[in-house]
């Protein structure tokens, strides 16, 4: 639902009343992840997706339904042999979709315009939803925000709220979407409630050092990829707006100094494209100690083993020194800036989520890799 915030705030700001599928969990080689969210308000207006078009169509009559009676519903969508005709996920996997109607007279709307006003504004916060449970519970919400401080509930048990509050907060912490499974009192004992947790946060960074011409087209797949992107060179000849007017940020100062002033975290992505020891050497030093996603520095095989050796020099440790992709990239045969961006933008998603990098063809390895929450613990649920 959160990954559609921005035009669904908008429609609770004009009074539409709508109601949102969310994909809760996935099995097999499902196109959209936990989160992915397609909404329908009253005209029967749609925005986003569940499924890339496999089963689009059954969901939106599940959302006009829903609009009309005010009831929450979970549905399964897989892919079935018996029945050809069958909606279903052509690609073989499997998707759980809760509907939710988001009406003025739902308890839910309150706390559901919250999360999605402060998913627009860019705050990090995190909303829970009952996925199975008792009917009582179903079709009310959550909001969790980074200080711990929540609003909403399930009007049940006290002790529910705060123990889904304080799950939904870790994962908020670690900017996850997916289940978890609790009891119905809030203990972990007693008949289990599973809960669907969809986390906005802040988009992750990229810093790209080196205000070069290959930095220009990865700032431009940065964007594209969804990272807020800083562009850092000491050189102010060459650091300006006009020369990177997609980068979000542009800071004028030495590297290693400017990182170590800044904000990062497990999310970021560090892209040294400066190739130049007096700057590679300090900022590598730094940057291979940070608790960082990703640090990638640009030269030749050449360049690569005389910065080793000058890293070593400087007390950077053989454990550190393998955190480093260097050269920057897979091996896409580019030349061009733009080529070479998409190679290292390439590297940077594989590292993300676990793939290999090797041709999908002929290969025997799994398409998605972080496959997430499972519907198998959803057995009892119809499958459409």
């Amino acid at each position: 639902m959160l990954d559609v915030a921005d035009e669904l705030n908008r429609w609770v700001e004009q009074g539409r009343d709508f109601a949102v599928a969310t994909v809760v969990a996935v099995g097999g080689s499902a196109p959209r992840r936990p989160g992915a969210a397609l909404a329908v308000d009253a005209d029967g207006t749609a925005i986003g997706s569940v499924s890339g078009g496999c089963v689009e169509g059954a969901v939106y009559e599940l959302c006009r339904q829903a609009l009309q009676d005010g009831e929450t519903v979970l549905e399964r969508f897989g892919y079935s042999d018996e029945d050809a005709f069958a909606v279903g996920l052509t690609c073989g996997g499997v998707i759980d979709v809760l509907v939710t109607p988001v009406r003025a007279d739902v308890p839910v709307r309150p706390v559901v315009a919250s999360s999605l006003a402060a998913a627009a504004r860019g705050e990090a916060a995190a909303v829970a939803r009952i996925v199975t449970g008792p009917a009582e519970l179903t079709g009310r919400a959550l909001l969790v925000r980074p200080d711990g401080a929540y609003e909403g509930g399930f009007g049940a048990h006290p002790e529910l709220d705060r123990t889904v509050a304080a799950e939904a907060g870790a994962f908020l912490d670690a900017g996850r979407t997916g289940t978890l499974e609790i009891g119905a009192q809030g203990s972990r004992c007693g008949a289990p409630l599973t809960v669907l947790v969809e986390s906005s946060v802040p988009p992750p960074r990229m810093i790209v050092f080196g205000a070069i011409d290959f930095a220009s087209a990865l700032v431009r797949i940065g964007k594209f990829l969804g990272h807020h992107v800083t562009v850092c060179d000491a050189r102010p000849v060459f650091a300006t707006k006009a020369r990177f007017p997609e980068a979000d940020e542009i800071v004028v100062e030495w590297p290693h100094e400017y990182l170590a002033r800044t904000d990062v975290d497990a999310r970021t992505v560090l892209c040294v494209l400066t190739h130049d020891a007096k700057f590679d050497v300090p900022l590598l030093q730094l940057a291979l100690r940070l608790p960082v996603a990703y640090v990638g520095a640009m030269g030749s095989r050449r360049t690569h083993l005389d910065r080793s050796e000058r890293l070593r020099e400087v007390g950077v440790t053989e454990l550190e020194l393998a955190r480093l992709r260097s050269p920057i990239g897979l091996d896409l045969g580019a030349r061009t800036p733009e080529e070479t961006a998409l190679s290292i933008a390439a590297e940077i998603v594989a590292a993300r989520r676990g793939g290999s990098g090797v041709s999908l063809t002929g290969a025997h390895t799994p398409i998605h890799h972080d496959t997430g929450s499972s519907p198998a613990s959803m057995s009892s649920l119809r499958v459409s």
